[in-house]
């Protein structure tokens, strides 16, 4: 690739790393948070609820925006909104403060992530360049979340505002590079494609309502959560009625025949949920139960960051050799293998007892994060990238929403007691959950596998060294 198209990459990387390491420095520095803003378990559950809200509510309207209004435009201007508000929350004095900035930091990230990725997919070729430019990417973001595990401990440890200082200074560098090395593109063409109002309001709506109802599941009565997921249904079905009759929809539907796109939503939501879940316990059963520090406990899990090295390195010479779905397929599979491996936890395992599982999920999300973007992308038109970003985000974010939902309200329901035999009964029963997403999940993506055998899917060839990419590039400088 020219030193243009790396430049281009490397910026959009930097924000999706980003994007990872805001949200994992934010989980270990959430003890602190409520210790110096004497902020309750439920109020401290929005400090995290409030940013998966505006990210998940808000990321398919900011796919489309990318499409219609410039995804360079789009991608600066929300980055600039992102640095503020994440400043803004390091100030915070009261706990609706924290909240209020998290929300709009969360949807600056929607409008900002779907550009990013759009920028990607519509200025390298489709193929091989484009693969290897999706698996750095992707790599990048998982780095993103690695790292800021360990880093927001070490943060914390000082000051908790520095969790939200520390993007800023990263977020203020991006941005200088994105104004210098994405180039400038013309305001796209519009003739025909208008704002469709109805359909953004009832399908964010929705989207919003869904991902409440998810959130709150654990704390409040069936009653209310069955009432909020029945609100957001009917949005969507006013969601579709809108399209059908649109001229110019905000989704066309007809984007849900394309089964690559369909199965990698699917997968991407259950692999999410699994992922996030069974996360969430590993760090209640290293804290509450083994006592494990905050920055232990970010040093046992960041062996899982082994797929920022992975994901650009091995993955792309999987995906040549095997195709994409045989890939995603595997990746699915070890995810289930590791989260069954986890199942018997003891009360007294050592670390060497829990890092074939850690390790294994590590490869697992190497495997299939990245090559869930490509299929969710692959044979898209170039003026609906954005949005098919947004889609597989969307999905990505109220996958995780559902999955630690579904932990936590397994585990209270299974924990009888604050015994060690209770605790571990609970968190056995939780992580049935994450299993049984992975193997939906796989389950899913194995209809991909059909007719599959060719040269369409298998990529370059088993003889094609995917670091020799055609040098294209210079699409970078003429699609954004």
């Amino acid at each position: 690739m020219s030193g243009r198209a790396w430049g281009v990459l490397f910026v959009l990387c930097g924000a999706i790393f980003l994007e990872g390491i805001d949200v994992a420095m934010l989980n270990v520095a959430l003890p602190s948070i409520r210790e110096d803003l004497d902020m309750s378990t439920g109020m401290l559950q929005w400090v995290m609820s409030a940013y998966v809200l505006g990210y998940g509510g808000f990321m398919l309207l900011g796919g489309r925006a990318a499409d219609l209004f410039g995804r360079r435009r789009m991608f600066v201007f929300w980055l600039v909104v992102f640095l503020l508000f994440s400043g803004l929350g390091g100030f915070a004095t009261e706990g609706w403060m924290l909240i209020v900035a998290r929300f709009v930091t969360g949807v600056a990230a929607a409008f900002m992530t779907p550009a990013g990725l759009s920028i990607i997919t519509t200025s390298f070729d489709e193929g091989p360049q484009r693969n290897k430019a999706l698996l750095v990417y992707s790599g990048t973001a998982a780095g993103g979340f690695s790292i800021g595990l360990v880093v927001g401990g070490l943060l914390a440890a000082v000051d908790w505002r520095w969790v939200f200082f520390a993007p800023v200074v990263l977020s203020l560098l991006i941005l200088i590079a994105a104004i210098a090395l994405i180039p400038g593109s013309p305001r796209p063409d519009r003739a025909g494609r208008g704002i469709d109002l109805a359909g953004s309001i009832s399908v964010t709506g929705g989207i919003l309502l869904l991902v409440f109802g998810v959130e709150r599941a654990a704390h409040v009565s069936v009653a209310s959560t069955v009432g909020t997921v029945a609100a957001s249904l009917v949005l969507f079905l006013v969601f579709v009625a809108v399209e059908r009759r649109s001229p110019s929809p905000l989704v066309r539907l007809g984007l849900f025949r394309n089964g690559s796109l369909v199965r990698a939503n699917l997968a991407g939501l259950l692999f999410a949920a699994g992922f996030f879940g069974f996360q969430f316990i590993a760090v209640l059963y290293l804290q509450e139960l083994r006592g494990w520090s905050t920055l232990q406990t970010s040093f046992a899990l960041i062996v899982i960051g082994v797929d920022a090295v992975l994901s650009p390195t091995l993955t792309p010479r999987l995906v040549a050799r095997f195709g994409n779905a045989r890939v995603i397929f595997g990746g699915l599979l070890l995810a289930a293998l590791s989260y069954a491996l986890f199942l018997p936890v003891g009360a007294d395992w050592t670390y060497l007892a829990m890092f074939p599982s850690l390790i294994i999920l590590g490869l697992a999300f190497s495997l299939a994060y990245g090559p869930l973007t490509i299929a969710a992308t692959d044979g898209i038109a170039e003026e609906e990238q954005g949005v098919a970003g947004g889609l597989l985000y969307t999905s990505f974010q109220f996958g995780a929403a559902l999955g630690l939902s579904a932990v936590a309200a397994v585990n209270i329901a299974a924990t009888d007691g604050t015994s060690p035999t209770a605790l571990l009964d609970g968190y056995r029963a939780a992580l049935v959950v994450p299993l049984v997403a992975a193997l939906v999940a796989a389950l899913v993506s194995a209809f991909g596998l059909r007719g599959r055998a060719g040269a369409a899917d298998a990529g370059p060839g088993p003889g094609t060294d995917p670091a020799d990419i055609p040098r294209t590039a210079e699409r970078v400088d003429a699609s954004m």
